[in-house]
């Protein structure tokens, strides 16, 4: 079986397993169409007993697994827009991860912004050894809502705040000893790794698949939603000040940012 949906590519193998290739050139940007993408592609999932495991990848030339946020959604953005933004995307990520069946990201490319926090809620994680990993939403003026989902999976404070208050990209090789990845490998080895994983997964119960993953989700909680929930709080107030404004500009042209810290 193979479907579109959106920006979305699914193809379901006789093993059971969907390879899920996001395609959103030039930079496998997130636009509020792709978080409507991600509601539907978990009712899709669900509602097909032949799947058993989830590989999410991006295309072999792509500049990137997830480029973060679309910054052109942010032009002119006020904090009542930004709150609307945040109701919506509040209704598709805690579907993506209570998906009830496993989802092993294959990170064959940058995982920035949005798109760290989407791996950080995939099951699994393999990732490409020169694949880079920000949060850079501190250079745009505002606040990154990942620090709660970090600290769920572990990853040592002190980490999660560099990452939080420099920006900066990491190597997947730099980050692997905070235990954010199962394997870090070349990167023409991602994806056969994860289908390795998912064919060993294919070959169980799917009554079992399904339950251990509602059984993992209800243990590990959703305190990183509510760490999220705050941070998109102090960035909706954040959002209508100059500094944000000037972040999400200097990045649409190329140039580096003019912060007044207004």
């Amino acid at each position: 079986m193979s479907e579109a949906i959106g920006s979305f590519e699914v193809t379901v193998d006789a093993d059971g397993i969907a390879s899920i290739i996001f395609s959103r050139p030039p930079v496998n940007a997130v636009s509020l169409s792709v978080y409507e993408d991600i509601g539907r592609l978990v009712k899709v999932i669900e509602a097909d007993a032949s799947i058993r495991a989830v590989v999410l990848t991006a295309p072999d030339d792509a500049r990137a697994w997830c480029g973060g946020a679309d910054l052109k959604d942010f032009v002119g953005m006020n904090t009542a827009r930004r709150k609307e933004r945040y109701r919506f995307i509040n209704e598709q990520l805690p579907q993506f991860y209570t998906l009830n069946r496993p989802v092993i990201a294959a990170i064959n490319g940058a995982a920035i912004g949005i798109g760290m926090v989407w791996a950080g809620l995939c099951d699994m994680r393999i990732a490409a050894e020169d694949a880079r990993f920000a949060v850079p939403e501190i250079d745009y003026g505002l606040v990154g809502g990942g620090a709660g989902l970090f600290g769920m999976l572990k990853m040592p404070e002190g980490k999660v705040r560099e990452l939080l208050f420099t920006g900066r990209k990491f190597t997947a090789r730099e980050l692997e000893p905070t235990g954010f990845f199962n394997y870090v490998v070349p990167r023409a080895a991602v994806v056969p790794k994860a289908m390795e994983i998912a064919r060993q997964i294919a070959k169980k119960s799917l009554p079992s698949i399904v339950a251990r993953k509602r059984a993992s989700v209800a243990l590990e909680g959703r305190t990183w939603m509510e760490a999220y929930l705050d941070a998109q709080a102090l960035s909706a107030e954040l959002v209508a000040k100059a500094d944000s404004g000037e972040g999400v500009q200097a990045f649409l042209e190329h140039r580096d940012p003019k912060f007044k810290d207004q």
